[in-house]
């Protein structure tokens, strides 16, 4: 699926889509993580700072669980006419970036429009990266994503005699990438490729991102170089580390 390069008046917007609807449960901090503190104020609280402070966004949505009762109480700064809420969370990210999708085209969203998906634990996004990936995707038949070209040497584990990880060969590491967020689709195309690959259970565990369901349709998404701050908190010791790096920011 193609789609023209619009005049000016008819120009596409851009729209944030934050699946915020997960558990976090190998953060190990004893509840979902994008609510917990860091540097002052919850992980999603900052990831939501920054994109909020990208002009070109025409609003940003964060996808909750439809049980979720703590958003509110961990992000009271998200308010106005471009912070909307959906509690339209389903099972799997996929599900709940598909479900944001929809929501978006109810309040008015066009399949030429648009959206760029962000992991809600990516608390050190600045605002520039974002505008970044915009400026590098906007013209392109595709989209894109922020990703880094690999600089570690990657292993292939097996299981050893006590259950210990142990190194069977060295993988090359030659044109690989680590992907990030946003990831940045038109609507019109991101919204039926996961829908297609959510319809099988052996393409929906595929589904990591979202690239990857473009990437099922034969499309190949353009690579934005991303930064090193830009990665997902994940691990306990992560929190450390983002505190760190967020403290020395002016």
């Amino acid at each position: 699926m193609s789609f023209p390069i619009a005049s000016h008046e008819f120009k596409p917007r851009a729209y944030a889509l934050v699946p915020c609807a997960g558990v976090g449960e190998r953060a190990g901090v004893g509840g979902p993580k994008q609510y917990h503190p860091v540097a002052g104020r919850a992980v999603v609280a900052h990831t939501l700072a920054a994109l909020t402070a990208v002009p070109r966004l025409e609003a940003t949505l964060v996808v909750l669980s439809p049980d979720d009762i703590q958003f509110e109480h961990h992000a009271p700064d998200f308010l106005g006419d471009r912070a909307w809420v959906a509690r339209v969370g389903g099972a799997s990210r996929a599900e709940s970036v598909s479900n944001g999708l929809q929501e978006l085209l109810t309040r008015g969203a066009q399949p030429h429009d648009w959206v760029l998906v962000h992991d809600a634990a990516r608390c050190l996004i600045q605002p520039d990266w974002v505008q970044r990936l915009i400026d590098a995707c906007e013209d392109d038949e595709v989209g894109g994503l922020l990703a880094l070209p690999l600089a570690d040497t990657l292993k292939a584990a097996v299981s050893g005699p006590s259950g210990e990880s142990r190194a069977q060969h060295t993988v090359d590491r030659a044109g690989k990438w680590a992907a990030q967020t946003p990831q940045m689709f038109r609507l019109g195309l991101l919204a039926p490729a996961l829908t297609s690959a959510l319809a099988d259970p052996d393409t929906a565990a595929a589904i990591t991102d979202e690239a990857s369901a473009i990437e099922m349709l034969g499309h190949q998404p353009r690579l934005v170089p991303g930064a090193y701050d830009n990665f997902k908190v994940t691990w306990p010791g992560d929190f450390a580390l983002a505190k760190r790096l967020l403290s020395t920011r002016s």
